[in-house]
């Protein structure tokens, strides 16, 4: 029987950060992490390998950090888990026995049960499956009409990937913009426009009713009885936990199906811990439970888990998950944090949005200057930053993450506008009119009528 004192399920990006963070904080202890794939894609980067990377090859997790740390990694699939023994079967007929174990097992595409002819040929998902992930790009070689339904960051992603090589991509989304669970419907339009002049068909304000074909895709039937012709389909539809195994396990699950944890990521046994789109996730403003799946966000889970596995540290500071996205559509990039106006009514927090237009660069005629559109999701009373949303250029997700920073210190309007900058012409928008000092001003404004 092999030994190890922490053994972690899963190689993605918070199996992989988990590991690493555990070797660095606790040198002395073994670490293991079990993995059913060879190779693991970074899974931010999986859209890109239809277009812009070319080959999955180029989008690798490196595993000689791990090798580096020390960190013993079996490519095998578990089995079981047996938590009141510590003990992990495997596939292979490896017995491992554990004093930590790490759940960090991920999430597979959903697909619902009642989409007519979604088991044809040539109907693929999106998973961090390399494997699966090469036999699509082969596939798709000599398929010209492909349709893609969700309009979410992936959806739109691998849609604009695959127009980029020729393609003839129609993007399918129920909600009336693209990126409409992240954005408020000014930065949506803006960027479903782009998306459309840079030549995929976009049609939203109506979900997929059936696929159609006799043995394979022929194409797809809208609710409003719309026909869409198809050489193959990809389902974009969002993802859900992969915990069958922890469940097997006796470990309880929400409704969600995230696996049970707390705030340092323990489950009710001290000794099991989950982490990434597989463990419970708690809102940064309401603390209700949330689908959130992110790779930042499991990254943040793994370096909790990865100093607090044999002693808890004295403080902890992550006050819940805060939805942060970002995407880029060629030079133009966008990105949110946070509530948008919309979602914070639903919430009950009386907010409103303070937009502010400007530019990256100082002078304007600077070359490859980008218009930037900076919205301020603003707390009315108080003045709190609750979320914002960027269109920009290549400085959008820096952008974007210090209104995260913003808004996870509490801070308010009143606090950005005396907040001090640095600026360059070629790198910053100008002192005068950085556009998230400005958009706090204008909110200001809003606040004193």
């Amino acid at each position: 029987m092999t030994k190890t004192d922490v053994l972690i399920i899963g190689g993605s990006a918070a199996g992989f950060v988990t590991a690493m963070t555990a070797r660095s904080n606790y040198p002395d202890k073994s670490v293991m992490v079990i993995r059913k794939e060879k190779k693991t894609v970074v899974p931010c980067g999986i859209p890109y390998i239809f277009g812009s990377l070319e080959s999955s090859e180029k989008n690798l997790m490196p595993d000689g950090k791990l090798q580096e740390m020390g960190v013993n990694v079996l490519v095998d699939v578990v089995t079981s888990v047996e938590l009141d023994t510590k003990v992990c079967h495997t596939k292979g007929g490896d017995d491992i026995s554990f004093e930590k174990i790490v759940f960090a097992t991920g999430s597979i595409p959903k697909i619902p049960n009642w989409l007519e002819g979604k088991d044809l040929d040539n109907v693929f998902v999106i998973p961090k499956d390399k494997e699966y992930l090469d036999s699509i790009s082969e596939q798709l070689n000599d398929k010209q009409n492909i349709v893609v339904v969700g309009g979410g960051f992936i959806g739109v992603e691998v849609s604009d990937e695959l127009n980029k090589v020729g393609k003839n991509v129609t993007l399918v989304e129920v909600l009336p913009h693209i990126l409409g669970m992240v954005f408020d419907e000014k930065m949506g339009e803006r960027a479903q426009n782009i998306l459309q002049a840079r030549g995929v068909t976009v049609k939203t304000g109506h979900g997929i009713k059936a696929i159609t074909g006799q043995g394979k895709v022929s194409g797809i039937l809208l609710d409003n009885g719309d026909a869409i012709e198809a050489d193959a389909v990809i389902l974009s539809m969002g993802y859900e936990p992969n915990t069958q195994l922890a469940k097997s396990a006796g470990l309880a699950t929400n409704r969600f199906g995230q696996i049970d944890v707390d705030e340092y990521m323990r489950t009710d046994n001290y000794n099991v811990f989950a982490v990434g789109d597989c463990a419970q996730k708690r809102d940064f403003f309401t603390r209700r439970v949330t689908p959130t799946m992110l790779a930042s966000t499991a990254c943040a889970e793994a370096r909790i888990v990865g100093m607090n596995l044999f002693s808890l540290y004295t403080t902890k500071n992550f006050k819940g998950t805060l939805s942060i996205f970002f995407t880029a559509l060629g030079d133009d990039g966008f990105g949110a944090a946070g509530l948008t106006v919309a979602e914070a009514q639903k919430q009950q927090l009386p907010a409103f949005g303070s937009i502010f237009e400007g530019v990256d660069k100082h002078p304007g005629t600077l070359p490859n200057t980008h218009k930037q559109i900076v919205e301020l999701v603003v707390a009315k009373g108080s003045g709190l930053i609750l979320g914002g949303s960027v269109a920009g250029g290549p400085s959008t997700g820096e952008l974007v993450n210090i209104i995260s920073l913003a808004i996870q210190n509490n801070m308010t309007v009143y606090d950005l506008i005396t907040t001090q900058i640095g600026t360059h012409p070629l790198l910053t928008a100008p002192p005068t009119a950085y556009p998230i000092i400005k958009a706090a001003e204008m909110a200001m404004k809003q606040l004193h009528k």
